[in-house]
């Protein structure tokens, strides 16, 4: 199994968006937190500092910040942005996930 985080190119943008209303240095973190009607929950913030031990990942104008403790729980996803009836929201399609909750908040491994 990859241990990538890999992000797609509508998450790109919609986040390059996001972080340039942020000012300089921003970057988006995804971390992963016990809670959720799943077990496990995502979690998206706009951070401004960068840890030795972050997985980094730049594209395009988009920089995501994913700590150490929660690369395991996202090894192989894919996070992506989806504009559809129901709203316009980030997904990650993670194949760690055994279970899921229908707003797709939150996870099981």
């Amino acid at each position: 199994m990859t241990t990538d985080v890999t992000i797609s190119d509508r998450a790109a943008r919609r986040i390059g968006e996001i972080l340039k209303g942020e000012g300089t240095g921003a970057m988006l973190r995804i971390s992963v937190e016990g809670g959720g009607c799943s077990g496990f929950q995502y979690k998206f913030d706009i951070d401004r500092d960068r840890t030795d031990d972050d997985l980094v990942i730049e594209q395009d104008n988009a920089v995501v910040l994913v700590d150490s403790a929660s690369q395991p729980f996202l090894a192989g996803s894919q996070v992506d942005f989806v504009d559809d009836l129901i709203g316009a929201s980030f997904r990650v399609n993670n194949p760690n996930a055994t279970a899921s909750c229908g707003c797709g908040t939150s996870f099981s491994i």
